[in-house]
């Protein structure tokens, strides 16, 4: 029996790395996704098509509890089981301070910080019964260095996500390690829009002078979900590049 592994938010960018690193490590993946449907089963099919695992797609906000459980739900009914949870959903709404509306904040939350609650609690009452399981959230290094006011929304909503990652961990010891990891800048479709100027600056600013490939914060993921990593918990991980030096 292989191993199941929800990564939410997994269309695209880290989520779909991720998707595609777990499936070469043997797990059946859950690709989770909101509107972005062909892209989703397009994921599937390459999965499918190179890798002897089982593969579910599943549309789902993960803002909204009733979506949030009827997803756990069909993966439990379809698997048996679920032993890892990639909490990866995101959103980001970059604005000036001043264009900055509470609306903004009521979704950024909801999706970021709230989401990532909703299915860690749906998904760990059925970890908790097996008494196994571990749980990744993916922050950002915006919610530890507070350093970019058009991102204050998103940077306070993955502050939160770090703080409910230990808050989850004591929750759900011994049984479930629960850990974040705190990506930099990653070549994601979410970054391919910004300006060229900014991008070479902040590219100064890292050791390594490049943004990291989705791919490289995936096996990150992955190794957190692995027994190699069974001594870690409670942890944030910061995967930047040497931004922060």
């Amino acid at each position: 029996m292989n191993p199941v592994v929800l990564v939410t938010g997994s269309s695209r960018g880290i989520g779909r790395a991720t998707i595609i690193e777990f499936a070469k490590k043997g797990y059946d993946v859950v690709i989770n996704y909101v509107s972005r449907k062909e892209e989703a089963l397009a994921l599937k099919k390459i999965i499918e098509d190179d890798y002897p695992v089982q593969v579910l797609a599943i549309p789902a906000d993960v803002s909204k509890e009733e979506e949030v459980k009827n997803m756990v739900e069909e993966i439990i009914q379809t698997f048996g089981h679920i032993d890892c949870l990639v909490n990866n959903a995101g959103i980001a709404i970059d604005t000036t301070f001043e264009e900055k509306t509470v609306e903004n904040f009521r979704r950024t939350f909801d999706v970021n910080l709230i989401g990532t609650f909703l299915v860690s609690k749906y998904v760990g009452k059925y970890m908790q019964e097996k008494k196994q399981g571990t749980i990744i959230n993916i922050s950002s290094t915006n919610g530890i260095d507070t350093i970019y006011p058009e991102s204050l929304d998103y940077d306070a909503s993955k502050a939160g996500v770090i703080s409910l990652t230990k808050n989850l961990a004591l929750q759900y010891a011994p049984d479930i390690r629960v850990n974040s990891i705190a990506p930099g800048w990653v070549l994601t479709e979410m970054n391919r829009d910004l300006d060229e100027k900014f991008v070479e600056s902040e590219k100064k600013k890292c050791l390594l002078k490049r943004f990291a490939e989705p791919e490289e914060i995936a096996k990150v993921v992955v190794f957190l979900a692995s027994s190699d990593a069974s001594y870690i918990n409670g942890e944030v991980i910061r995967v930047d590049g040497g931004f922060h030096v």
